[in-house]
């Protein structure tokens, strides 16, 4: 199956590093013309000319704001005016007991991983609805359902992405415009390897240690190890082509198996 996006414009948030940038890599792979964003242009113009050597004759365009402010989303739709596909991709996480975890900080979580995708979305869903095609897609994670104890906060946002990419599907119904969730499992992003590492014997080589840390630390996990960016990236191109048209309002899981039921 040859996923075609050529002659589509596509803006994935937070896409310096990690996922994100695994999702811009992909989406230019297969043709698309990408908006790479991030809050500095220093680190913007570094992950577009990484995306340009990885992917040479890719069509790519620089979008260095912070769209988790209502002034960095307009610089943004300035920066890009149109898009076929939008991937609400930023967010924030890190850890804190339940019961100390201020006001301010809920706000910020609501702010950074639900508003910013929120404001983009009603932003560039018009758009897509008159010309009758668009795909629209918010990274959650597995904690949207497992919800771990030591970050609710964070667990409670990407809750929240479930129920607002599903709302956004019905607002798009019937127009050739498709909305869907995807559920990241436990990933290897930057920082992760020292995480590991810090849980397990650093004599392990890699593979070893990723494999050791899944069975003692994730054991829910079917896959036994982490998942890879590229393999997120993979699932988001497919739902961003032509062929993916028929799922919308979904939260697809590309967990590995660890959220332990039949049923996001």
């Amino acid at each position: 199956m040859r996923l075609d996006l050529s002659g589509r414009t596509a803006l994935v948030t937070g896409s310096t590093q990690g996922i994100g940038e695994a999702i811009a890599t992909g989406l230019a792979r297969s043709g698309a013309r990408v908006g790479v964003n991030g809050r500095t242009a220093a680190r913007v113009e570094e992950a577009v000319a990484r995306l340009r050597a990885e992917v040479p004759g890719a069509e790519v365009v620089a979008v260095a704001a912070d769209v988790a402010t209502e002034d960095g989303a307009a610089q943004a739709v300035a920066a890009l005016p149109e898009a076929d596909i939008l991937v609400n991709n930023l967010g924030v996480f890190g850890s804190a007991p339940a019961l100390e975890i201020s006001d301010d900080e809920w706000r910020r979580y609501f702010e950074v991983n639900v508003l910013a995708g929120v404001r983009l979305t009603r932003a560039y869903l018009p758009g897509m609805m008159e010309r009758g095609f668009g795909r629209v897609q918010f990274i959650a994670s597995d904690s949207a359902v497992v919800i771990p104890a030591e970050m609710i906060h964070y667990g409670m946002s990407k809750t929240a992405l479930l129920a607002v990419a599903r709302g956004f599907a019905k607002e798009a119904a019937g127009t050739g415009v498709t909305v869907n969730s995807v559920i990241a499992g436990p990933t290897h992003t930057g920082g992760v390897e020292d995480f590991v590492y810090q849980l397990v014997d650093r004599d392990l080589p890699w593979e070893e240690a990723q494999r050791a840390f899944m069975r003692e630390h994730r054991p829910q996990s079917l896959l036994g190890r982490l998942i890879e960016p590229e393999e997120i990236a993979n699932m988001v191109v497919y739902l961003s082509s032509a062929q993916a048209a028929a799922t919308t309002g979904a939260a697809v899981r590309v967990d590995g198996g660890y959220v332990d039921s039949i049923l996001p």
